[in-house]
Protein backbone atom coordinates (compact mmCIF):
# COMPACT_ATOMS: atom_id res chain seq x y z
CA UNK A 1 0.00 0.00 0.00
CA UNK A 2 1.36 3.30 -0.93
CA UNK A 3 2.37 5.77 2.27
CA UNK A 4 -0.73 8.65 2.52
CA UNK A 5 0.03 11.48 0.87
CA UNK A 6 0.12 15.01 2.18
CA UNK A 7 0.06 18.37 0.37
CA UNK A 8 1.71 21.21 2.56
CA UNK A 9 1.18 24.84 1.88
CA UNK A 10 2.79 27.58 3.48
CA UNK A 11 4.14 30.57 2.44
CA UNK A 12 6.67 30.11 4.82
CA UNK A 13 9.65 27.56 3.80
CA UNK A 14 11.15 26.91 7.67
CA UNK A 15 7.88 25.75 8.35
CA UNK A 16 7.63 24.00 5.43
CA UNK A 17 10.50 22.43 5.96
CA UNK A 18 10.14 21.43 9.76
CA UNK A 19 6.55 19.77 8.75
CA UNK A 20 7.87 18.16 6.34
CA UNK A 21 10.95 16.50 7.67
CA UNK A 22 8.50 15.01 10.66
CA UNK A 23 6.09 13.90 8.59
CA UNK A 24 8.55 12.42 6.08
CA UNK A 25 9.80 10.56 9.58
CA UNK A 26 6.58 9.46 10.50
CA UNK A 27 5.89 7.35 6.86
CA UNK A 28 4.04 9.95 4.64
CA UNK A 29 4.66 11.15 1.29
CA UNK A 30 4.97 14.52 1.12
CA UNK A 31 4.41 17.39 -1.56
CA UNK A 32 5.34 21.14 -0.32
CA UNK A 33 3.77 24.39 -2.08
CA UNK A 34 5.16 27.96 -0.98
CA UNK A 35 0.96 29.10 -2.22
CA UNK A 36 -1.75 28.10 -2.33
CA UNK A 37 -2.34 28.54 -6.44
CA UNK A 38 0.72 26.53 -6.93
CA UNK A 39 -1.50 23.28 -5.49
CA UNK A 40 -4.37 24.00 -7.67
CA UNK A 41 -2.23 23.96 -10.42
CA UNK A 42 -0.46 20.74 -9.86
CA UNK A 43 -3.19 18.94 -8.30
CA UNK A 44 -4.35 15.68 -10.09
CA UNK A 45 -6.79 13.23 -9.93
CA UNK A 46 -7.81 10.83 -8.87
CA UNK A 47 -8.06 12.44 -5.49
CA UNK A 48 -5.15 11.17 -2.89
CA UNK A 49 -4.02 12.30 0.74
CA UNK A 50 -5.17 15.10 2.29
CA UNK A 51 -4.34 18.72 2.69
CA UNK A 52 -2.29 20.77 5.02
CA UNK A 53 -2.35 24.47 4.38
CA UNK A 54 -1.88 27.52 7.02
CA UNK A 55 -5.04 29.95 7.19
CA UNK A 56 -2.77 32.91 7.19
CA UNK A 57 -1.22 33.56 3.87
CA UNK A 58 -0.54 36.61 1.17
CA UNK A 59 -2.54 36.13 -1.96
CA UNK A 60 -4.84 33.19 -1.64
CA UNK A 61 -5.57 32.15 1.95
CA UNK A 62 -6.68 29.06 3.29
CA UNK A 63 -10.19 29.42 3.42
CA UNK A 64 -9.89 30.64 0.00
CA UNK A 65 -8.06 27.99 -1.11
CA UNK A 66 -10.51 25.55 0.56
CA UNK A 67 -13.31 27.14 -1.38
CA UNK A 68 -11.28 26.83 -4.55
CA UNK A 69 -10.45 23.11 -3.74
CA UNK A 70 -14.26 22.23 -3.54
CA UNK A 71 -15.32 24.65 -6.70
CA UNK A 72 -12.94 22.33 -8.25
CA UNK A 73 -14.22 19.57 -7.12
CA UNK A 74 -11.57 18.07 -5.08
CA UNK A 75 -12.56 16.41 -2.16
CA UNK A 76 -9.46 16.40 -0.35
CA UNK A 77 -9.96 16.27 3.42
CA UNK A 78 -8.14 19.53 4.83
CA UNK A 79 -6.53 20.27 8.30
CA UNK A 80 -5.82 24.58 8.75
CA UNK A 81 -2.61 25.42 10.64
CA UNK A 82 -3.76 28.42 12.10
CA UNK A 83 -2.12 30.88 14.36
CA UNK A 84 -2.91 32.82 18.13
CA UNK A 85 -6.26 34.22 17.44
CA UNK A 86 -7.46 32.41 14.63
CA UNK A 87 -9.83 30.29 15.82
CA UNK A 88 -13.15 31.95 14.80
CA UNK A 89 -11.30 31.49 11.12
CA UNK A 90 -10.50 27.99 11.89
CA UNK A 91 -14.51 27.87 12.94
CA UNK A 92 -15.11 29.24 9.55
CA UNK A 93 -13.73 26.42 8.08
CA UNK A 94 -14.97 23.65 9.45
CA UNK A 95 -18.30 25.20 8.87
CA UNK A 96 -17.28 25.02 5.28
CA UNK A 97 -15.94 21.37 5.73
CA UNK A 98 -12.47 21.28 7.00
CA UNK A 99 -11.70 18.12 9.11
CA UNK A 100 -10.02 19.94 11.99
CA UNK A 101 -7.23 22.85 12.72
CA UNK A 102 -4.12 23.17 14.91
CA UNK A 103 -2.61 25.63 16.20
CA UNK A 104 0.82 27.24 16.17
CA UNK A 105 3.16 26.18 17.80
CA UNK A 106 2.08 22.57 17.78
CA UNK A 107 4.05 19.77 18.76
CA UNK A 108 4.76 16.91 16.29
CA UNK A 109 2.33 14.43 17.78
CA UNK A 110 -0.70 16.61 17.71
CA UNK A 111 -0.30 17.39 13.68
CA UNK A 112 -0.23 13.46 13.24
CA UNK A 113 -2.93 12.29 14.96
CA UNK A 114 -5.12 15.64 13.16
CA UNK A 115 -3.48 14.23 9.96
CA UNK A 116 -4.47 10.96 11.18
CA UNK A 117 -8.40 11.84 11.71
CA UNK A 118 -8.50 13.37 8.69
CA UNK A 119 -7.21 10.63 6.26
CA UNK A 120 -9.77 8.27 8.41
CA UNK A 121 -12.25 10.72 7.80
CA UNK A 122 -11.88 11.04 4.64
CA UNK A 123 -13.08 15.14 4.47
CA UNK A 124 -16.36 14.36 6.11
CA UNK A 125 -16.02 16.39 9.59
CA UNK A 126 -19.46 15.92 10.91
CA UNK A 127 -21.55 19.02 9.92
CA UNK A 128 -23.83 17.05 7.80
CA UNK A 129 -27.55 18.22 9.22
CA UNK A 130 -28.94 15.03 8.23
CA UNK A 131 -26.23 13.11 10.84
CA UNK A 132 -27.28 15.24 13.48
CA UNK A 133 -26.70 13.61 16.85
CA UNK A 134 -30.09 15.04 17.82
CA UNK A 135 -32.01 13.52 15.45
CA UNK A 136 -29.97 10.03 15.19
CA UNK A 137 -28.70 9.46 18.71
CA UNK A 138 -27.35 5.79 17.69
CA UNK A 139 -24.30 8.33 16.04
CA UNK A 140 -21.50 10.16 16.88
CA UNK A 141 -21.27 8.97 20.73
CA UNK A 142 -18.20 10.92 21.55
CA UNK A 143 -20.53 14.24 20.36
CA UNK A 144 -23.54 12.60 22.41
CA UNK A 145 -21.36 12.52 25.41
CA UNK A 146 -19.90 16.49 24.40
CA UNK A 147 -23.31 17.55 24.52
CA UNK A 148 -24.22 16.27 27.53
CA UNK A 149 -21.31 17.50 29.33
CA UNK A 150 -22.29 21.01 28.20
CA UNK A 151 -25.75 20.59 30.52
CA UNK A 152 -23.24 20.39 33.40
CA UNK A 153 -22.05 23.94 32.66
CA UNK A 154 -22.62 26.75 34.72
CA UNK A 155 -24.00 29.79 33.22
CA UNK A 156 -21.14 31.58 33.49
CA UNK A 157 -19.16 28.95 31.97
CA UNK A 158 -21.09 28.48 29.29
CA UNK A 159 -20.75 32.46 28.74
CA UNK A 160 -16.84 31.69 28.45
CA UNK A 161 -17.07 28.84 26.21
CA UNK A 162 -19.29 31.04 23.64
CA UNK A 163 -16.46 33.88 23.78
CA UNK A 164 -13.36 30.90 23.56
CA UNK A 165 -15.18 29.79 20.75
CA UNK A 166 -15.87 32.99 19.52
CA UNK A 167 -11.98 33.46 19.34
CA UNK A 168 -12.08 35.93 22.44
CA UNK A 169 -8.47 36.48 24.57
CA UNK A 170 -8.99 36.43 28.11
CA UNK A 171 -8.75 40.29 28.27
CA UNK A 172 -11.27 40.58 25.80
CA UNK A 173 -13.63 37.85 27.71
CA UNK A 174 -12.94 39.77 30.84
CA UNK A 175 -13.95 42.81 29.35
CA UNK A 176 -16.97 41.67 27.66
CA UNK A 177 -18.53 39.52 31.03
CA UNK A 178 -17.15 42.51 33.22
CA UNK A 179 -14.53 40.33 35.19
CA UNK A 180 -11.04 39.84 35.14
CA UNK A 181 -8.77 37.97 32.86
CA UNK A 182 -7.22 35.92 35.54
CA UNK A 183 -11.09 34.95 36.31
CA UNK A 184 -11.71 33.84 32.74
CA UNK A 185 -8.80 31.81 33.30
CA UNK A 186 -10.14 30.14 36.12
CA UNK A 187 -13.65 29.33 34.44
CA UNK A 188 -11.55 28.23 31.16
CA UNK A 189 -9.98 25.63 33.30
CA UNK A 190 -13.40 24.36 34.61
CA UNK A 191 -15.23 24.32 31.18
CA UNK A 192 -12.13 22.04 29.98
CA UNK A 193 -12.43 20.14 33.05
CA UNK A 194 -16.14 19.69 32.44
CA UNK A 195 -16.21 19.01 28.65
CA UNK A 196 -13.18 16.32 28.82
CA UNK A 197 -11.32 18.81 26.22
CA UNK A 198 -7.85 18.44 26.47
CA UNK A 199 -6.90 21.54 24.61
CA UNK A 200 -8.84 24.37 22.96
CA UNK A 201 -8.76 23.42 19.71
CA UNK A 202 -10.27 20.12 20.76
CA UNK A 203 -12.97 22.42 22.70
CA UNK A 204 -13.35 24.53 19.58
CA UNK A 205 -13.66 21.22 17.15
CA UNK A 206 -16.26 19.78 19.33
CA UNK A 207 -18.38 22.93 19.68
CA UNK A 208 -18.49 23.56 16.42
CA UNK A 209 -19.61 19.90 15.56
CA UNK A 210 -22.63 20.69 18.47
CA UNK A 211 -23.48 23.69 16.49
CA UNK A 212 -22.64 25.87 18.99
CA UNK A 213 -20.38 28.33 16.92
Amino acid sequence: MAPALVHVVDDDPAMRDSVAFLLDTAGFDVRLYAAGTILLERLARPVRGCVLTDIRMPGLDGLALFRCLRSAGHTHPVVMMTGHGDVPLAVEAMKLGACDFIEKPFDGEALLQALYGALERGGQNGMDPSLDPALHPTLHPSLQDFVRRLATLSERERQVLDHLVAGGTSKEIGRRLGISPRTVEIYRAKVMAKTRAGTLQELVRWAVLAGLA
